[in-house]
């Protein structure tokens, strides 16, 4: 995204919020390993976290120091910064700390576009499709703001899978639990409940998603138009009008030239 943003000569900033990570190669604004790493808390005698509670743990610190983040970003007007976060599901779905983040950036005015990206490798089976959809349904309920929810790594399926694509991408569920070959085996009361999931999601149609091909500049293109969108970014940008020249203003140039032809 951010090298599709240089080339469309636009600047994004990044802030990494994922105390585990290890490489970027592209420049972040702020890092919360400046603030506190995984190794961290892991490595401390008296805390001993695994790799799950330790990031749970980091992120928790990093909601109690929100001033550090407030302190890196400066005072930029009209930025557009992505903040990469964590990917452990729970952080969105069970605990307060990121809606206490989407909170605290509503705060300080930011508009704010949700972006929950899910391997497509994972959905296109029907019974993990389904299972993805209810975590993206979690995770918009719980922080409460817009989302795009994006299919991402399309480059790596296979032809087969890039075939099938669209039957997940405008699902039909019934369709998708008769094909679904675990279905027919689960007990009766389970298929009741997958069946009941199912039609929730058919009901409100409250999540789809958008397909990411990394190699597509296109498919990138509409994923940014769509946050953008989502954003409303640029609508209070002023409209430039010093390279626009009204018609009839051309023409009384001209006839004050003598049409241009007559001096050469």
């Amino acid at each position: 995204m951010v090298r599709h943003g240089q080339a469309m000569k636009r600047s994004i900033h990044v802030v990494n919020l994922d105390p585990a990570a290890e490489y970027f190669d592209y420049p972040l604004i702020a890092d919360i390993r400046d603030l506190i790493h995984l190794d961290d808390a892991m490595e401390d005698e008296a805390l001993h976290f695994g790799p799950n509670g330790g990031l749970v743990f980091c992120m928790e610190y990093f909601a109690q120091n929100f001033e550090w983040l407030e302190t890196e970003l400066g005072d930029g007007d009209d930025d557009y910064i992505l903040f990469d976060c964590p990917g452990q599901i729970e952080l969105y779905t069970h605990l307060q700390v990121m809606r206490q983040f989407v909170e605290q950036l509503q705060h300080w005015n930011f508009h704010i576009c949700g972006v929950f990206l899910m391997d497509s490798q994972f959905l296109v089976e029907g019974t993990k499709f389904f299972a993805g959809v209810m975590a993206a349904l979690s995770t918009m309920v719980n922080l409460e703001i817009s989302f795009v929810n994006v299919m991402t790594k399309i480059d790596l399926l296979s032809k087969k899978d890039k075939k099938n694509l669209d039957r997940f991408l405008d699902p039909d569920t019934s369709i998708l639990l008769e094909e679904e070959p675990d279905q027919r085996r689960l007990g009766q009361r389970y298929q009741k409940l997958t069946t009941a999931l199912a039609q929730l999601v058919d009901d409100y149609s409250l999540v789809r998603f958008m397909p990411l091909d990394r190699s597509d500049e296109d498919s990138i293109d509409e994923i940014l138009l769509a946050i953008d969108t989502t954003l409303q970014y640029g609508e209070d940008a002023d409209v430039r009008t010093r390279d626009i020249e009204a018609p009839e203003d051309r023409d009384d140039d001209e006839q004050a030239g003598g049409g241009g032809d007559d001096d050469e």
